[in-house]
């Protein structure tokens, strides 16, 4: 009998503001673009993301959007501006939770429903994944996915409930150092 072994997939999920694109930061805390016109993305992600997609990894956006359970945005809205992000940054999906936390559902990080649901559906080997945020939400997301968690950190009013595995200035100090762990295993 042929002992068959199916490699699983590896990703980087990223946070969408803070991580790819600017955010205006107001009172101590960032605040989110609404529409494709106001999406900055930041200097060297482009080319970070490059650098990943070619080491092997699938590029995952996980991203909690409240503001449209809020009325604030609508979902088509979103949807537009994730697309021409996804066109922009050569992204293989994007996955949003729409929920305020009042809804206590299992896809608003930091819960770690909107990973496990695309590890469901791309076959990722959670462990070998990486999970790139800006703020404490995405790192307990990270974390309790069993992702190694990577802190982009601004200095944001705003506590975090864990330590991430390693702190950076920025996507592209991120991807460096993924790509320097992959080069060593």
């Amino acid at each position: 009998m042929m002992d068959i072994q199916i490699k699983r997939r590896r990703a980087v999920f990223l946070d969408r503001d803070g991580v790819l694109n600017r955010v205006e930061v107001i009172h101590g805390l960032p605040r989110s673009p609404v529409c494709v016109e106001d999406v900055d993305i930041l200097p060297g992600v482009p080319e970070a993301l490059t650098c990943l997609r070619d080491a092997g990894y699938l590029l995952i956006v996980v991203t909690n959007r409240p503001d449209v359970a809020r009325g604030i945005v609508s979902l088509e809205a979103v949807t537009r501006l994730h697309r021409a992000m996804q066109r922009t940054l050569g992204l293989d999906d994007v996955c949003i939770c729409p929920h305020d936390d009042s809804a206590h559902c299992t896809c608003r990080k930091p819960a770690p429903g909107l990973l496990l649901s695309a590890a469901a559906k791309w076959g990722l080997d959670l462990p070998a994944c990486y999970m790139v945020g800006d703020r404490w939400r995405d790192i307990e997301a990270g974390r309790q996915a069993g992702c190694t968690t990577i802190l982009v950190d601004y200095g944001y009013d705003d506590t975090l409930r864990s330590e991430p595995d390693r702190r950076v200035v920025s996507m592209c100090d991120a991807a460096a150092w993924i790509l320097s762990r992959a080069r060593q295993a």
